[in-house]
């Protein structure tokens, strides 16, 4: 019996740039809306169509050579990736009424670009068509007939191989939060992050079992896992290119699935924890692309990884907990975990590696949704210049970043009584979890990203489909890329 669950990582299409069509294959062209000045007068029809040139607006054309045109808007990159988006979901739905109308798949199509288009245009349009069609289902059924080829009619060309580990890495870390938790245990994460790493150079990723994390001291990731029958992992990827001067250290967190433990969470939208390893999942993501792509900066990845789940073995509200290191933390919220296990890994990454900078990745706060939505991230820095890196980053791959404070003010609530620190003492959300996590990275610079707003989607908006996002995996990529 074939296995249900899709492959992981799952299949992009392949892109290729030509200036010349192949008989035979469908034909999409993109179309900029037309001025104020020129109105509708600048638009003429094609194959009875009437254009609108609207972003990521796609009409399908009953006759001529030209099956589909797709609108790019005022003709700025960022269209350009929403207009390949809605396109190649557009294609795909075509490809399947084909087959159901019993007609011969075609497996490939052609976009015929602007004169005007430039290498940045033909960029983000990759990337609308490498992500805008992602699909992760588990079902028995038989594998209906996908798109494989998308050829690129232009005389241009851009950076397709970084584009596409780029791509690579969102889609990857949306397999990994979108695989159910009955199959993903932190055993399961740790072996296909391994089995991914495999080949590439410069690249090794060790798993340390529970054994290993209970004579090390890790408190908090033993406490986490310890309700669960699936025991916790430490993930440890290295990326160690030969001349490298820089050393980036990456956290993330790895709950690969989250109850709340003994402060459960409310049944309605807890199947949607499944994600809550969505920052771990970048991390794998990005140093598995950050070694394809073979940056000359020294990166290491740390995952921890434990399901929080409810037992009579689970850590409870009251215990004082003692991490990596010696420091001790007071147990307020047992769904306050992801702190937790980030507090062992940075204090064991910059202990072990002495990093010239530290940034961690995670689906920490509810309160992140409140302050900025759930299309953009929130940044706490150390540092002025890191935080602006992170951001500058995201607006190179089209990820949003907000950078939030570290209210002095506020240090003094996570400033524990019978322990060191205070795991959740109240107050703003975001901004006491960050400064908790602070009191265990020392003098390092360090950004903490919290992703638990964009991390996840409900509905279809530019590249993104609902379900894992794969959010922070491209900045990531692109950060350590800045240091190069």
């Amino acid at each position: 019996m074939r296995n249900p669950l899709p492959p992981v990582p799952g299949k992009l299409l392949e892109l290729e740039v030509s200036d010349d069509l192949r008989r035979g294959t469908p034909l999409a062209k993109l179309i900029a809306a037309p001025s104020e000045e020129d109105g509708d007068a600048g638009l003429a029809e094609i194959g009875g169509v009437r254009p609108t040139g609207k972003a990521g607006d796609v009409q399908t054309v009953p006759t001529g050579a030209v099956r589909w045109l797709a609108g790019v808007g005022d003709g700025e990159p960022k269209q350009y990736r929403k207009a390949g988006a809605a396109l190649v979901r557009a294609v795909s739905s075509a490809l399947e009424e084909d087959v159901k109308a019993g007609q011969k798949a075609f497996r490939s199509f052609a976009v015929e670009l602007p004169e005007d288009a430039g290498a940045e245009h033909i960029e983000e349009l990759a990337f609308g068509l490498l992500l805008g069609g992602y699909r992760f289902t588990v079902t028995a059924e038989e594998p209906k007939p996908t798109l494989r080829t998308v050829r690129l009619i232009t005389r241009h060309e851009g950076d397709l191989e970084r584009v596409r580990e780029l791509a690579a890495a969102a889609a990857f870390a949306r397999d990994l939060a979108n695989t159910p938790s009955n199959v993903k245990t932190p055993a399961w994460l740790a072996d296909t992050a391994a089995r991914v790493a495999g080949g590439i150079p410069n690249l090794t990723v060790t798993a340390r079992d529970e054994k290993w994390l209970a004579e090390q001291g890790f408190g908090g990731v033993l406490a986490v896992g310890g309700g669960s029958a699936a025991p916790p992992r430490l993930i440890e990827l290295e990326y160690r290119p030969r001349g490298a001067t820089t050393h980036l250290l990456l956290v993330g967190k790895g709950i690969t699935f989250d109850t709340g433990g003994l402060s459960i969470k409310p049944a309605d939208g807890m199947h949607l924890m499944r994600t809550d390893m969505a920052g771990g999942a970048a991390i794998i993501a990005a140093v598995r692309a950050i070694a394809a792509l073979r940056l000359p900066v020294k990166v290491t990845g740390l995952v921890p990884a434990a399901e929080n789940h409810v037992s009579g073995s689970s850590y409870r509200p009251g215990d004082i907990v003692r991490h990596y290191g010696g420091k001790t933390t007071e147990v307020g919220n047992t769904d306050a975990e992801g702190r937790m296990v980030l507090a062992d890994a940075l204090v064991y990454g910059i202990k072990k590696h002495k990093p010239d900078a530290v940034i961690d990745a995670a689906t920490l706060t509810g309160a992140m949704k409140v302050s900025l939505g759930v299309r953009t991230g929130g940044v706490f820095a150390t540092e002025d210049a890191l935080a602006e890196r992170v951001t500058k980053a995201g607006e190179r791959v089209g990820e949003a970043w907000w950078r939030m404070p570290l209210l002095e003010d506020l240090a003094e609530t996570v400033r524990g009584s019978l322990g060191d620190v205070r795991q959740a003492p109240g107050g703003p959300g975001g901004i006491v979890a960050a400064l908790f996590l602070r009191e265990f990275v020392g003098d390092v610079p360090w950004a903490h990203l919290d992703i638990a707003g964009p991390a996840r989607a409900d509905k279809t908006y530019a590249d993104v489909v609902p379900g894992a996002t794969g959010f922070a995996a491209r900045t990531l990529v692109e950060l350590v890329a800045s240091y190069a």
